[in-house]
């Protein structure tokens, strides 16, 4: 499991512990919130060759699998101001890691893309499949990356002769993931937002609050991973929710999971793009369904969230 300290991957390391599976985690940290379920975890960095070799060594006995959720990236905020760091640290780690994949002749490989890799869409657009993805024009260079490690992925496991599993992600939330310091995605800083202001106060949303898009639950999102690693189904597949909100919406919902009075205060900051809306056939032609709704989900991340507040702010960590 690449990228086993981080959110998404974590909690995927459990899903397999529960299947029954040995569970090797790698990363450059551990898990942020919770000790690791692998059953062996080791510190090493996959932007290096020899640490991707050294994190598939079974002593000559090949991996049934390999996931690749190893990534350098964040919310709009890191993906706006670090677009060098994202291109070059990602690309270095889905480079090595698929030669080492093929060279140490694992089972099939999973890689964890985005839908980054969509265009800007207008709202009311008909839904983008996955073959929509070419021509390509993603709004930013982390999307540009993720399109050219997918095609690289597909050419290895053709020329190695594995079975290779993609997935798109939408946005995901839940418990347990990165909550502050620039690297938290929408609903993580909108819940620590609303966490942290007094009553009767304000939130502070980035642009105009119209921009349009869906969130997956990470339980959800982890159902899906499995479902489609353990298919058929070759070829890109998208992992989302058809339950699209606008940006003051989900504000809403998470104030509301509050009890807060609160107002909503608009601010100048990067938006990204203005709606995404994704056909789901293909994952769900497996069987797979969202079974969180967005405000279902916000009651379970809310309360964790503020729970992680509190405690800095006994602890004195306003970092």
């Amino acid at each position: 499991m690449c990228g086993a300290g981080g959110f998404i991957a974590s909690h995927l390391v459990k899903k397999l512990k529960i299947s029954g599976f040995y569970v090797r985690g790698v990363d450059l940290k551990e898990p942020e919130f919770s000790s690791t379920a692998a059953d062996d975890f080791r510190l090493l960095d996959l932007r290096l060759p020899v640490d991707c070799e050294a994190a598939l060594d079974f002593d000559g006995t090949a991996p049934d699998q390999v996931y690749n959720l190893a990534a350098d990236m964040g919310g709009m905020g890191f993906i706006d101001s670090a677009q060098c760091e994202i291109m070059r640290n990602s690309a270095l780690v889905n480079i090595n890691m698929i030669h080492a994949t093929a060279l140490a002749g694992a089972g099939r490989y999973f890689f964890s893309s985005s839908v980054c890799v969509y265009r800007d869409m207008v709202q009311g657009e008909p839904p983008l499949t996955e073959e929509d993805a070419v021509p390509a024009n993603p709004d930013n260079e982390y999307g540009w990356e993720k399109l050219y490690a997918e095609r690289m992925a597909v050419a290895y496991g053709r020329r190695f002769r594995f079975p290779v599993r993609i997935a798109r992600f939408q946005n995901c939330f839940g418990p347990e993931g990165t909550w502050r310091g620039g690297r938290e995605k929408a609903p993580a800083a909108i819940c620590r937002k609303v966490a942290e202001a007094l009553e009767g106060g304000t939130v502070e949303v980035w642009g105009d609050g119209s921009a349009v898009r869906s969130y997956v639950y990470v339980d959800d999102l982890v159902e899906g991973i499995y479902t489609l690693m353990h298919s058929d189904l070759e070829g890109p597949a998208n992992i989302g929710t058809s339950e699209y909100v606008t940006v003051d919406e989900l504000v809403q919902l998470v104030i509301d999971a509050s009890g807060k009075r609160l107002e909503i205060k608009h601010v100048d900051g990067p938006v990204g793009v203005q709606s995404r809306n994704f056909s789901h056939s293909r994952i769900e032609s497996l069987g797979w369904r969202p079974g969180f709704s967005l405000d279902e989900g916000i009651a379970q991340t809310y309360p964790w969230i503020e729970e992680q507040v509190a405690r800095a702010a006994l602890e004195g960590d306003g970092s």
